[in-house]
């Protein structure tokens, strides 16, 4: 969607996807803009309840029968285990996601890493061509008149072109731009607290092969789980970053972390858009 700023002011329902890395405001804008009459869309919340609602129970259950007291009331039925996701509490699609390496560290094998990353890549997929059907939810069952796709930081990893050409339709694609300062700032946090990540399957297997190498290691078995992510996650962040410059270029706009922090209210954020499309504005 392209709109120079007279249009996006005459709208009556204002419809935008934030794209970004994990950390830039996505979630914290999305938040304060649901508490102004705009409906929170969280892909990651859809994918957690919706499509990988029963993979992440089947490795919760997984997890328990091993321990002999829940497995005896597993299997007699006498306990039930669910899920406790919230828009503001996505865990447990982190803990399924996981992370490669030593089981004995908590890490996964290939294989089993592999699977997960390609039902997380499905789920992100369907979940983001979900959202023309939230638009209409929104609005006509809950009211809202402004609507809000707080898209997870792997969004640009989807190689979908349909579900470019469908957010593009529906909503205006803002991308939010992370400082040098901010980049930095998400490394460090990343080495602070390594945590689970998407890959594309071809980036994944270039890497991996060179940290085994770089480690001086023969199995996958051998990995530091934690240590494989903080090594992969700076060549990861500047992977993303020209694919969400292509995305932002061809069919959106891009605003910059910085000064996403002087958005206080709705006003601030519609101010901050009309600037950017005045800026970024056709010739």
């Amino acid at each position: 969607m392209r709109l120079t700023p007279e249009e996006y002011l005459a709208l009556p329902n204002r419809r935008i996807t934030l794209l970004g890395m994990s950390g830039v405001g996505k979630t914290h804008l999305s938040t304060m803009l649901r508490r102004e009459d705009w409906f929170h869309y969280s892909g990651d919340y859809r994918i957690g309840t919706r499509y990988l609602s029963e993979p992440i129970l089947d490795n919760i259950k997984a997890q328990a029968m091993q321990v002999p007291f829940l497995r005896t009331l597993l299997r007699t039925d006498s306990i039930q285990i669910i899920n406790n996701i919230t828009v503001d509490n996505l865990q447990p699609v982190s803990s399924f996601l996981g992370k490669l390496g030593n089981p004995e560290l908590g890490g996964l094998s290939l294989t089993e890493f592999k699977r997960r990353q390609a039902l997380h890549h499905e789920a992100e997929v369907q979940a983001m061509l979900d959202v023309p059907d939230f638009i209409r939810k929104a609005e006509l069952l809950f009211g809202y008149p402004h609507f809000i796709n707080d898209a997870g930081g792997s969004a640009s990893e989807l190689d979908s072109p349909e579900v470019m050409e469908t957010l593009a339709r529906h909503t205006l694609i803002i991308y939010i731009r992370a400082t040098e300062q901010n980049q930095r700032e998400l490394i460090k946090r990343a080495e602070r607290d390594p945590k689970p990540l998407y890959y594309r399957e071809d980036f994944l297997d270039e890497q991996l092969q060179h940290y085994m190498a770089s480690r001086d290691l023969e199995y996958v078995a051998q990995i530091d789980p934690d240590d494989f992510v903080r090594w992969v996650f700076p060549l990861l962040f500047r992977t993303r970053l020209p694919r969400y410059e292509a995305i932002a270029r061809d069919c959106g706009y891009t605003i910059l972390s910085s000064e996403l922090l002087e958005v206080r209210d709705a006003t601030d954020f519609d101010e901050l858009i009309v600037s950017t499309l005045a800026r970024q504005e056709p010739a």
